[in-house]
């Protein structure tokens, strides 16, 4: 086999994979709605179980679950009869997976979960079978075939019921509220947790700041440019922001005339620049700049009084973009 037919192989298993996906998209319907509702309204947590392959699949959707604001936990269907059960509460919601909807470990599992007063949402491949019939939902993870060339292997349906365990993960956000500072609180350490809660007064410079007032000339913001890292900030007695000035500005003006010294600063200043706030996450500002090009931005307070400058080299050296 040689290199051309090895590529072949790893895109048809992602062509077929993807036009899965592209199929369970589109049956996504009013019971993904219901399934979504059950779990919002329900008073406890979410079960998630399966066996072998599904079973991993679930352990990975009861985790994004939980960390997205559902709190949810993984219950192997033979460890449930040997004592687990003990964590499940009347006001649980199971979801159970199982491709073919016959796995007879997963519906005993269902058999005890109801005698416990406890909903369920099933996802499978065979909207036919006994799980889906017994659940109080069933969301459609039906695949055409497996990538795997005997179509044994559970590739493509363990890549739907993931998917589709996904979707309600997110869809559950956004029905709950969750918000980013929320998702800070859970996920409080590494690069993921400053992001989510550096705000960017923890980064930006607030002393010297490089203002200058309104009348100055483009002589004495030459000084300020190189001192204060390429910006001038240009503000009224009372702190408010009039307009900014960076090396660029300077730049492309004299590009196009010999004598600008004596120019003042208002003539070529930008009057209305971007500006970060104070409260904002420094990872958003961060995005801003990154997006529009922009080196140094001033930041405001709530009554646009300026308090800072955020520079984009401090805010990657915080990690924080």
């Amino acid at each position: 086999m040689n290199a051309e037919q090895i590529i072949e192989l790893g895109r048809r298993v992602v062509r077929l994979e993807r036009d899965a996906l592209g199929a369970v998209e589109e049956r996504i319907g009013a019971s993904f709605a219901a399934a979504v509702a059950l779990i919002a309204e329900s008073e406890g947590r979410v079960i998630v179980t399966g066996v072998g392959k599904s079973g991993l699949i679930a352990r990975k959707i009861a985790a994004t679950l939980t960390s997205t604001g559902t709190p949810a936990t993984f219950l192997h269907p033979m460890d449930s009869v040997h004592g687990d059960l003990g964590i499940v509460g009347p006001g649980d919601v199971a979801i159970l997976l199982s491709k073919s909807g016959e796995s007879d470990e997963v519906l005993a599992l269902l058999e005890h979960l109801q005698g416990l007063g406890v909903r369920s949402i099933g996802i499978t491949g065979d909207t036919g079978s006994a799980l889906a019939k017994l659940c109080t939902v069933s969301l459609d993870a039906w695949v055409r075939e497996e990538a795997c060339p005997h179509d044994l292997a559970p590739t493509t349906s363990t890549t739907a019921a993931l998917a589709l365990g996904d979707a309600l993960a997110v869809a559950l956000l956004e029905y709950n509220g969750f918000r980013r500072e929320d998702f800070a609180r859970l996920h409080p350490a590494g690069a993921l947790g400053r992001r989510l809660v550096t705000r960017i007064e923890e980064v930006m410079v607030t002393a010297p700041l490089p203002v200058l007032p309104s009348g100055s000339t483009l002589r004495e913001a030459v000084v300020v440019l190189a001192e204060q890292r390429g910006i001038v900030l240009v503000a009224g007695d009372d702190g408010m922001l009039h307009g900014v000035l960076t090396a660029g500005d300077l730049t492309r003006l004299m590009e196009r005339e010999a004598e600008v010294l004596s120019a003042l600063v208002d003539r070529v200043m930008t009057r209305t620049p971007r500006c970060a706030h104070a409260g904002e996450l420094a990872s958003a500002v961060a995005f801003r700049m990154e997006t529009h090009g922009v080196r140094a931005m001033p930041v405001l307070d709530a009554a646009e009084h300026i308090v800072g400058v955020a520079h984009l080299h401090d805010l990657l050296r915080a990690r924080v973009a």
